[in-house]
């Protein structure tokens, strides 16, 4: 009796006659041989059809066969060192369920708005199921990090009544007679949870109507945001560092065959362990002045910037202390040196710009409520974020993640659209 196995799998059965439902990746043919590049989901694997071995009918069936017609293929499993798994199957049956006409994407070269508007079928192809592989695992790891070290997941809600950092770059929807926004950020109900459970995350879609056309920014994207009870910036900065080596290195372990199948230098992975280099905003203005840059104490950085202080370094890097009036209202200001605030943003490498932002948050109740003040910020609508420094305030951190960027800067992508099954971006809404 034939075994129904997948491809990842086929290693189990080496010698055996199994069944795999596939889909034809690609095919070629020499003379009384054909060559079935068949793709399951798991995996790619080889089936060799020979044409004295099989009946006419199945030579046939298997000669008729096009890019992406799905079939049973029934086989043995050989080992085979030539093959980039490392296996074969020698075809006995092909069994097929649908014979595919005229598929879109073919081998050849397809612009990239062709490709977006297909993208429905473009995740098919080797490159983009092994970044969706990859991504999966980042996920994975990400949980797994914050699971075996004391944090509880928490959904923080995605319609919110308004928001605290102003709602320009929201999206404003109706919610019954109200006015409510898509979520840009959970952290501030993160810092809620916190309170009640100590360690926290989330994980969850965030929104920001920005109209950002740039290769770094999306829509609709993921962000990870932990929060600290008890946790000062110096702690939060250990638990970040810990948490992207965790991660990367997780990556290079489980994923190397689709790192290797996009091309990702995979050395380059190997070396992201921490602890990661710091500098603060102070080094980094003087030094980026001395690099020909002209820009002034009190300026954000923008994209050049980052790429610049990320060049020095072959691992992430932290810039930290920035001006507060950058910054968020909620960060905390340092205690020897109020202009400035105990923050951080981690650098990627390679000139994959920022991949977290963190502070310590401010909880002093009256400097919180001068804050609000200062931004002018609505006490009605945020009196539950002061009701947390004036019932039991305590000294907390945390950061925020974005998974797209994190996904692209490991899998060495040039844009974020690639990172995402099915990315949301400016002027694009489908598929």
């Amino acid at each position: 009796m034939d075994t129904n196995c997948v491809i990842r799998n086929v290693n189990e059965h080496v010698g055996e006659t199994v069944t795999i439902g596939a889909w034809i990746n690609n095919k070629r043919s020499s003379g009384k041989i054909q060559f079935l590049q068949l793709r399951d989901g798991t995996g790619y694997i080889q089936g060799v059809v020979v044409k004295s071995e099989v009946s006419e009918e199945i030579w046939n069936d298997a000669k008729s066969l096009t890019q992406e017609s799905s079939v049973y293929v029934t086989g043995i499993i050989r080992e085979e060192p030539r093959s980039a798994s490392g296996y074969e199957m020698t075809v006995t049956g092909v069994k097929i369920i649908h014979l595919t006409e005229n598929y879109p994407i073919t081998p050849k070269e397809h612009g990239v708005d062709f490709l977006m508007d297909h993208r429905h079928l473009w995740l098919r192809s080797t490159k983009q199921r092994a970044v969706m592989v990859i991504r999966a695992e980042i996920i994975r790891a990400v949980q797994q990090f914050f699971d075996g070290n004391g944090f509880t997941q928490v959904d923080p809600p995605i319609l919110t009544p308004s928001s605290a950092e102003g709602t320009t770059n929201l999206f404003h929807i109706k919610y019954f007679d109200e006015d409510a926004y898509l979520t840009q950020s959970g952290q501030l109900y993160m810092e809620a949870a916190a309170m009640a459970l100590g360690k926290v995350y989330s994980f969850g879609p965030t929104f920001r109507a920005e109209k950002s056309k740039t290769r770094r920014h999306l829509i609709e994207f993921w962000m990870i945001e932990p929060e600290m009870a008890f946790v000062d910036h110096e702690e939060s900065l250990r638990v970040q560092e810990n948490f992207i080596a965790h991660v990367v290195q997780s990556v290079v372990k489980n994923c190397r065959a689709e790192l290797e199948s996009i091309g990702r230098d995979v050395s380059k992975l190997e070396g992201i362990t921490a602890p990661f280099p710091r500098i603060t905003y102070d080094e980094a203005i003087e030094f980026l002045n001395g690099q020909g840059f002209d820009i002034p104490w009190g300026e954000d950085f923008g994209a050049p910037h980052e790429t610049a202080i990320a060049e020095k370094y072959n691992t992430p890097v932290f810039i930290t202390h920035y001006p507060a009036g950058i910054k968020a209202f909620y960060m905390k200001p340092d205690p020897n040196r109020p202009e400035v605030v105990l923050c951080a943003d981690m650098i990627a490498p390679e000139g994959y710009g920022e991949i977290i932002g963190g502070s310590q948050r401010i909880d002093d109740p009256e400097l919180m409520q001068q804050r609000f003040e200062e931004h002018n910020l609505s006490d009605e609508a945020y009196q539950w974020y002061l009701d947390l420094r004036k019932y039991g305030s305590v000294p907390h951190s945390g950061f925020g993640l974005g998974l797209e960027r994190t996904v692209a800067w490991i899998c060495g992508l040039d844009h974020v659209r690639e990172t995402i099954a099915f990315p949301r971006m400016l002027y694009r809404l489908y598929p």
